[in-house]
């Protein structure tokens, strides 16, 4: 992957050695402040994905599969999703990523997280990480220096290096994306809308 400052390649490097080998394939832990998520807090199902933004697996289930999930279950309030970030390879994507969808603020977040999934094809394809990524920043009302600031925040990849470390130990994240609905793990990579529905049913269930 090609990328133009060395602030960003630096804030990807610092956490490299935590970065799982590839996406793919207890309870996912109690919802904290720092969780970005959707829906009712007090939904009857809680949905925590692990996912990496440089995970094609990820980037998959978000383009063809999340919006419908979102509208059957995030919507109608039955389900509370949250999105945790990850790190797969390449890492400076994922952390370059995620440190853009956190600055967009808590209102633009998911917006973030979407964009950097749907130029997936781009950046793979042309290997230009930092392209794309500023564009992103724009539409989220930021600006060059704002992006370069934003990604190369070494407080905030501290945070970031430590919630994925967190992750990795307490909910044993190996591979992503990893699902659980409520204390049920879901490990094989994206879920179809029937597996989806399959893992409600019984989250649900247990809790009766």
């Amino acid at each position: 992957m090609r990328i133009a400052r060395r602030s960003v390649l630096a804030a990807a490097a610092a956490i490299a050695t935590l970065a799982l080998a590839a996406c793919g394939g207890g309870g996912g832990g109690a919802v904290t402040a720092d969780d970005m998520s959707l829906g009712k807090a007090d939904a009857p199902v809680t949905v925590i994905e692990y996912a990496s933004l440089a995970c094609s697996h990820c980037g998959k289930w978000e383009n063809e599969v999340f919006p419908a999930f979102k509208a059957k279950y995030i919507d109608t309030g039955k389900v509370h999703y949250v999105f945790r970030e990850f790190i797969t390879q390449p890492p400076e994507l994922a952390a370059s990523g995620a440190l853009l969808a956190r600055c967009a603020g808590k209102d633009r977040y998911f917006t973030v997280v979407q964009a950097v999934f749907h130029a997936h094809e781009e950046i793979f394809t042309t290997g230009d990480v930092r392209g794309p990524l500023l564009r992103i920043a724009a539409t989220a009302g930021m600006s060059e220096a704002d992006f370069d600031k934003c990604v190369g925040d070494e407080k905030a990849l501290a945070a970031l290096n430590a919630r994925v470390e967190k992750y990795s130990r307490e909910a044993k994240i190996e591979g992503t994306p990893t699902f659980f609905f409520n204390n049920d793990k879901y490990d094989k990579g994206e879920m179809s809308l029937p597996e989806i529905d399959a893992a409600y049913a019984k989250a649900l269930a247990a809790k009766k």
